[in-house]
């Protein structure tokens, strides 16, 4: 690594980067005799496609080569609003002179700026593929031999629904005759019989115990071969003999002399048809005789040939196959290699980052409001005209609020309501007396709303962001002022005689309409509880309580918190109730709400303007806490002040006569000049206009110390001064009435008894905590320049306090906004800001001053504000370039924000910050340094100094942030300057290049010394550096990038710690992730022009191959390196190749078979790497089981067949036997590895014995030789699904070209691992899938399921536990959701998968085996086709039938059998009989299948293998089959394979109805050879209970 790399030339300062990494190296290696991973420099991948372009562009798969156009590029995306128009209003930014103000209206009306890359789908896991779905549309229902039911082991449709069907039947007793019984001996059995016609038209009596024809037959007799049949009334009475040929009878009885004569006539009957259907033979034989000896004198007639003339239909088209044919037949309809992998299947997206989404306004839990009616119980009509129901008798205003009783604080603004009918509004119009201006004006719009629609909303939107149960709605009702609130409540308690009480109260409120009818006096209040629980279900049973009266002195928001804990408890309660009804309604929010307005009165989307009709909702504001984890960054423009006038202590005033009932007016004024006028900003009350110039608090009746509770909404300009400020004016109301009907004079209604002022801004930001104030009794020009003391220092300014100066009134102020801050730091930062573009002087390490100030910001602001933040730091570390100092510490702002939000748990903002906000600006001079440049500086900066390790572990940990950032920044830069068109040599300076080698020097130490100290830190800044290089693959030199990466890899060693080795292939899967990974493999011939193609095939990982491909290569090295090592290890490289596989598999751009092809050819040094590691994966036990499997046998066979653990060591044998064994298979074993080799799988399987072996490799040192043991199944299956994938799609020219150039061991290997296929992606069973699942669940969650909808499994206790102990290594590839409620549908649907798994393997197997028996015909036919490799391949041929395949893969399977049976007769009808009888053996168990498609082929396959021994003998005789027939039934039947005798006699009669039509050797066949032949195959089957079990005769 000391020595300087070709890229570091590029560099400015040539040989620094080489030092850097020298010393860097030296510190990760610790010693210099560890050893190290050997090194490939990459390609100089530019200057290779430059070289190459004419080739590349000459190819037809150039998309395989070159990266696509425009794959970058800039989208604008338009903000998206809730609401019809923009929050922000039109002027906003040139009203605006503070910075801050202004960088928050630009960000609220910006629209986005996102980095667009085209193929972005296809730069992560597999799972995020665009590809319309992983798993087919339709998957298969494959039909499997072991799931066929056990206790139907005779197929009910294999006799009683043959050609005849049943044609007698009865009970008959039956002699068991043998040579040691003499005839008078003759021992009877009573037995049920069924005489049945079989396909071929023969007939065949069957016996069984009772008449259950579905169980096992006890004999049968096949007809065509009796000769006669006659009564023996000797034996027994009503006996009779049938004469078989070769002189050998069956004795029969019947119970009565009737029924044995109508047994006879039908068996005579039966003997005589068959008589005339030989005779008909016979005739057609000689008429046939001539044009068959023609055609054998002449050109001798293929075999192909001769079948085509048959007349069976069957035969005709196995005439009609060839080689072609086949393979298109197998190529219908098949499925993906990977559909059915269980990481696949199982889609587990837990590792995938969710969708960034841009920055939304907070949804919290919002429900609807609805106000109905409010009513009490003095009511009337109040016109002449009785029309409809009677009303309340005066005006009564309603406002609704949450209160929080749990946290003890108003959680919502005020919503109000006037529920007043039209009658009883009328007497506030009458005469109120109101300002002129204030009056409404419904021909008015705000915001293209017609006022007139706004002005008596009834529905309100709540919305919570932390729901609970002790959240209350309070109505608070207020009325016209008019007195003492016991005084007018008295009327509405006392209703003696409510008529009359209401008259009065009518007329007196009307007289108090007329005079006060602007100014409110408190009523009532009333509550109910909102939510159910704190999941925000709404409790819609609930009711409001009763009205209680309120009470002057308990008027305040702690008071009615107070108040609504008592009314918790209603047993203690002594409130009065006012007798009322308020018909307010919750429900959740539609979907489909319309023609809604926010808080600010904005219309949101849908919003109908021309609709007239409906009514409209207003968004009720909510005050959310003020705590970090409900707090969003704003995005809407808001800027709203909440005024709370408290109390006022007037009791000692001397000032004032008068002022008892005091009203307390609030404006908003921007100078206190004498003429200024007060600003249009308030919110209106119901009924009035929407703004107005003032507002007033209610007036407590006869109190000189009021207390409100009023809330006054203020909308903000959007610049503020020091001259704005709130202007309080307070005044006696007289509330006396002249009951004569003469109003008094308007003046005598308020008198003016003081005024005061709160100036709004207080060192350039806005005063919100509660305030007291002191009162003057005059209000002269200028009052804002006394303060407190002033006036008494100033005799010029006449201020005339009251009460000595005291401060007399209380205030709270609640500030609403998205544009001004409260947070002293961040202000003057951007105040400081301000001043510096303003030209201002700078002061020096004043900006350093406020930067580090930044750190204490509080949190909720830092949330809120944050792209203002962040952007204003990035622009201040782009036009500071020139200060190292300003830089740095402007990015350790970056990083305490970025931290803080993940402290928070509030990181996505980060993410919707980078992706959608961040925008660099361009430096103010074009020599500057971009954006991007300076930040990687500075993380350098930090990352290598050693004082500081808290800064330098959060950069570490929070690194994804700055090289996103980085990322962005330089896609901009590359866009903007469209500079993305220049040569990527040329897009970067070469100083960034060196910052970036740097920037990557810096960090590995960090990962490969620190390790073990910051094990988060170092896994999250490899994983982001991965991501970041991988992004620069798409910007930058590729070349270059390649060295970074190489550089990085090479501080690892192989002997590194598992957690160092993770993040070694952590950082591999992220790069060999990127988009356009195949292009930067480039898969194409680097050989010389004057060499063939084929020459220069690279199969192996050569240093050639890895420079040429170098991802690839990189990944396969590292693998075949994790190979050797302990499990974890292995798991992770395995399981990161096969998901870059299956992505490529699914990869929708890469469909075209030859682009899979060159895709496959890639990979093709992976096929030598399982080669290397052939002993692990195919142990001999292994394929002894294989080759001890059937398919037909039962499933106690099945599970019998594995060794159990604690037989492993019977499986070790004397080594010079086993690896002469071993060669004989096909490979070799290591001599230090040959236990690993041969150790039972069922070891391997076992959860025991896997977990105990793992502690002792864990504990062993990385270089023990433990490490290299057998591998588990979940490895296996996952290499072997690799290496199909590979074989599978690769071309055939190609494939071939790779077995030439192997050596013949490799090759013989190769078909091993074929062999290894079949044999691990066999299929197990739905009975077994569920075994392994229970075991599963009662292992892991102690979930036994007894109650089994399948039938129980009959095997030992001993053998079940061996299987399951071996099975358990599935759970690996297990892809049911393991919960102890998995119902039979999820055991189905798995064996659904594993069952098309299994068919799929074997179909690309034989697909391989059938190419590679064309390429190797003459290899193969070498000594009379017995030679290993023949050895082999048949091996592989008999494999599938012995591993069970599907009923579909079978009749595939059946196919190649004959066309390998026609191109290789000599290997069974020559020399050694070990083929022929091994054939002859699989294919018979195949005839007693319970499938009777396969026992059809079977059937067929067998004649053919008669019909094809009689033409190699030249039609003299098939003697070699036959005998091997007989000697394979025997066997069978010493193996207890050999069930189903019914369904074995239905194959015997499928072969003779074969021969009974095959007309070109009809003529050749005797009628008695053929009987002969096939009472010979019935013979041992026909008494199955006599020869193993039972002891007695029949």
């Amino acid at each position: 690594m000391a020595e300087v790399r070709k890229f570091t030339k590029r560099l400015s300062k040539p040989g620094t980067a080489a030092e850097l990494r020298q010393s860097v190296s030296e510190a990760v290696r610790g010693s210099a005799a560890q050893e190290k991973t050997k090194v490939v420099e990459p390609l100089d991948y530019e200057n290779v496609i430059s070289q190459r372009k004419a080739q590349i562009y000459s190819d037809p798969f150039r998309d395989l080569l070159m990266f696509p156009m425009e794959d970058v590029s800039i989208a604008v995306i338009g903000r998206q609003r809730r609401t019809v128009q923009s929050t922000v209003p039109e002027d906003a930014l040139k009203k605006a002179q503070s910075l801050f103000v202004q960088e928050c209206i630009k960000t609220y009306s910006s629209d986005w700026h996102v980095v667009n890359f085209k193929y972005e789908d296809y730069s992560g896991d597999f799972r995020i593929l665009p590809c319309k779905s992983f798993r087919p549309d339709k998957i298969p229902n494959h039909v499997f031999e072991i799931d066929e039911d056990f206790e139907k082991d005779e197929d009910s449709s294999s006799l009683c629904s043959q050609k005849g069907g049943v044609i007698k039947q009865g009970w008959l007793f039956k002699a068991n005759v043998n040579s040691t019984i003499t005839v008078t001996m003759k021992v009877f059995r009573r037995r049920y019989f069924y005489l049945t016609q079989l396909p071929d038209g023969s007939y065949i009596l069957n016996s069984y115990k009772d008449e259950k024809s579905s169980k096992e037959s006890k004999g049968c007799i096949f007809l065509d071969s009796c000769i006669d049949v006659v009564q023996c009334p000797k034996m027994r009475r009503n006996a009779f003999e049938l004469k078989m040929l070769d002189k050998y009878s069956h004795y029969l009885a019947a119970d009565g002399e009737q029924e044995m004569e109508e047994w006879l006539a039908t068996l005579r009957k039966i003997i005589q048809i068959n008589a005339e259907s030989l005779v008909q033979e016979k005739k057609e034989a000689v008429e046939s005789l001539p044009d068959d000896d023609l055609g054998s004198q002449g050109k001798s007639e293929n075999i192909l040939e001769s079948l085509e003339r048959s007349m069976h239909p069957e035969l005709m088209k196995y005439g009609r196959e060839t080689e072609q044919l086949n393979k298109l037949s197998r190529n219908d309809g098949r499925q993906n290699l990977f559909s059915f992998d269980p990481e696949v299947q199982r889609l587990d997206f837990s590792g995938i980052e969710p969708d960034v989404k841009p920055f939304e306004e907070k949804c919290s839990r919002r429900f609807l409001v609805n106000c109905h009616d409010l009513s009490f119980n003095l009511l009337a009509h109040l016109t002449d005209r009785s029309e409809g129901p009677p009303t309340n008798v005066e005006p009564f205003f309603l406002s609704l609020a949450l209160f929080d009783l749990r946290s003890c604080c108003k959680i919502s603004a005020d919503f109000h309501v006037d529920l007043n009918p039209s009658p009883v509004r009328e007497m506030l119009r009458d005469g109120s007396v109101q300002d002129s201006a204030n009056c409404l004006v419904n021909s008015h719009c705000l915001h293209e709303v017609a006022e007139s629609r706004l002005c008596y909303i009834k529905q309100g939107i709540f919305s919570v962001t932390n729901p609970h149960p002790e959240i209350f709605l309070i109505a608070r009702v207020e009325k016209v002022l008019q007195g003492s609130i016991t005084h007018c409540v008295e009327p509405y308690i006392k209703t003696s005689d409510p008529v009359k009480t209401a008259q009065k109260v009518y007329k007196m409120a009307k007289l108090a309409c007329s005079r006060l009818g602007q100014y409110r006096m408190p009523f009532a209040w009333a509550a109910r509880p909102v939510f159910k629980d704190s999941q925000g279900t709404l409790d819609l049973e609930a009711k409001f309580s009763p009205f209680y009266k309120q009470d002057s002195s308990k008027l305040c928001n702690e008071d009615l918190l107070k108040l609504l804990a008592e009314f918790k408890k209603p047993e203690k309660t002594k409130l009065q109730i006012i007798p009322g009804q308020l018909n307010v309604t919750l429900e959740c929010v539609p979907l489909d709400l319309s023609n809604c307005v926010t808080s600010s009165y904005i219309p949101i989307k849908p919003f109908e303007k021309q609709d007239q009709d409906n009514d409209i909702a207003v968004e009720v504001e909510e005050f959310v806490p003020e705590i970090a984890k409900y707090c969003y960054p704003f995005t809407i423009y808001k800027n709203q002040l909440y005024v709370y006038p408290l109390h006022l202590k007037y009791d000692s005033q001397k000032t004032f006569a008068k002022a008892r009932n005091i009203a307390v007016r609030v404006e908003f004024k921007d100078s206190d000049d004498a003429d200024a006028k007060p600003l249009k900003c308030f919110y209106g009350k119901p009924g009035g206009p929407l703004l107005t110039w003032n507002a007033y608090a209610c007036v407590l009746h006869h109190n000189q110390n009021p207390e409100f509770y009023d809330e006054i909404k203020i909308e903000l300009p959007i610049h503020l001064h020091q001259k704005h400020h709130l202007l309080f004016t307070f005044y006696h109301i007289s509330c006396e009435i002249n009951t004569k009907g003469t109003a008094k004079k308007q003046d005598a209604v308020e008198t003016t008894v003081g005024f005061t002022w709160l100036p709004l801004l207080k060192d350039g930001r806005i005063i919100t905590s509660e305030q007291q104030l002191l009162v003057s009794a005059n209000l002269p020009a200028g009052y804002l320049n006394v303060g407190d003391t002033e006036g008494r220092r100033q005799p010029s300014v006449d201020i005339k306090w009251v009460d000595g100066a005291k401060a007399l009134f209380k205030i709270k102020l609640h500030l609403e906004s998205t544009i001004y801050t409260q947070d002293l730091h961040l202000h003057k930062f951007f105040q400081y800001c301000q001043m510096i573009q303003g030209g201002a002087k700078e002061v020096p390490g004043e900006l350093v001053k406020h930067l580090k100030c930044l750190h204490a910001m509080e949190i909720q602001v830092m949330i809120q504000f944050l792209p203002v933040i962040l952007l204003q730091l990035f622009r201040v570390l782009t036009h500071r370039t020139q200060e190292e100092e300003i830089a740095v510490n402007c990015t350790m702002v970056l990083l305490h924000v970025v931290s803080r939000c993940h402290e928070e748990g509030l990181d996505h903002y980060l993410r919707s910050f980078i992706k959608y906000c961040f925008r660099p600006e361009k430096p103010g001079t074009t020599q500057a340094k971009m954006m991007h440049e300076i930040l990687a500086v500075a993380m350098a900066t930090i990352l290598k100094q050693s004082a500081d390790f808290l800064a330098i572990n959060k950069m570490l940990k929070y690194s994804w942030f700055f090289f996103e950032a980085l990322a962005k920044s330089m896609a901009l830069y590359l866009l903007d300057e469209n500079k993305i068109k220049l040569p990527r040599p040329q897009r970067f300076p070469e100083s960034y290049s060196n910052v970036l080698h740097s920037l990557l020097l810096a960090i590995i130490p960090h990962v490969n010394i620190r390790y073990s100290e910051i094990p988060e830190e170092s896994r999250n800044v490899n994983f982001s550096l991965a991501n970041f290089l991988k992004r620069c693959l798409t910007f930058m030199d590729r070349g270059f990038i390649f060295n970074l990466i190489n550089d990085y890899m090479s501080g690892f060693s192989p002997k590194d710690q598992k957690l160092l080795v993770e993040y070694k292939f952590e950082f591999l899967q992220t790069i060999c992730n990127h988009e356009h990974y195949i292009p930067l493999n480039l898969p194409m011939t680097f050989a010389r022009p004057k060499l063939q193609r084929d020459v220069n095939l690279e199969y192996s990982l050569s240093d050639e191959y890895c420079r040429h491909h170098f991802l690839v290569g990189l990944l396969l090295r590292e693998t075949s390196v994790a190979l050797q090592d302990h499990y974890d290890v292995r798991y992770i490289a395995i399981s990161i190749l096969k998901s870059l596989l299956i992505k490529h598999a699914f990869d929708n751009r890469y469909q075209h078979k030859n682009q899979q092809a060159k895709i496959a050819q890639l990979y093709l040094p992976l096929v030598g790497l399982l080669l290397e590691n052939i002993q692990r994966l195919a142990g001999r036990d292994t394929l002894y089981c294989c080759t001890g499997m059937s398919s037909s046998t039962s499933r106690d066979d099945f599970m019998c067949n594995f060794t159990p653990p604690s037989n492993r060591s019977s499986l070790i044998v004397d080594k010079e036997t086993l690896y002469a064994a071993a060669f004989q298979n096909g490979f070799t074993i290591k001599r230090e590895d040959s236990r690993g080799s041969v150790s039972s799988e069922g070891g391997a399987g076992s959860p025991e014995q896997c977990s105990t072996n793992e502690n002792v490799r864990r504990s062993s040192t990385r270089s023990s030789v433990s490490q290299y043991g057998r591998l588990d199944q979940y490895e296996i299956r996952s290499l072997l699904l690799c290496f199909l994938y590979v074989i599978k799609m690769i071309s055939e020219d190609t494939l071939l070209t790779y077995w030439n150039k192997i050596s013949p061991q490799e090759l013989m290997n190769i078909l091993v691992l074929l062999e290894v296929c079949l044999y691990h992606f066999r299929y197990v069973g739905k009975r077994n899938i569920a075994r392994v699942h229970d075991a599963w669940l009662s292992k892991h969650m102690g979930v036994d399921r007894k109650s089994q909808t399948m039938p129980a499994l009959r095997s030992r206790a001993g053998t079940m536990q061996a299987r399951l102990q071996h099975l358990s290594n599935l759970d690996s590839s297990f892809t049911l959701n393991h919960n102890a409620g998995t119902s039979e549908a999820d055991i189905m649907h798995q064996a659904l998968l594993e069952g098309n798994a299994a068919s799929e393997v074997a179909l690309t197997v034989l697909d391989t085996i059938s190419f590679f028996t064309q390429c190797f015909k003459n290899q193969l036919l070498n000594n009379d086709a017995h030679n290993p490799l023949m050895k082999k391949v048949f091996d592989i041929h008999l494999a599938f039938l012995k591993n069970g395949q599907s009923e579909a893969a079978l009749k595939h399977v059946f196919a190649s059998l004959r066309a390998f049976i026609n191109k290789f007769p000599s290997a069974f009808f020559k020399g050694r009989v070990n083929m022929c009888a091994a054939f002859c053996y699989e294919v018979l168990k195949c005839c007693t299948s319970k499938i009777s498609s396969t026992r059809n082929e079977a059937s067929a396959l067998l004649y053919l293998l008669m019909r094809n021994n009689f033409e190699f003998t030249k039609r003299k005789t098939f003697l070699r089959t036959h005998l091997q027939i007989i000697i394979a039934v025997s066997q069978l039947i010493a193996d207890v394979a050999l069930s189903g005798g019914s369904r074995f006699q239905e194959s015997l009669s499928i072969i003779n109805n074969f021969a009974n039509s095959d007309r070109p050797v009809k003529g050749t066949y005797c009628p008695k050879h053929r009987q002969r032949a096939r009472h010979e195959g019935q013979l041992s089957p026909a008494y199955p209970e006599k020869t193993l079990h039972s002891p007695a005769p029949y």
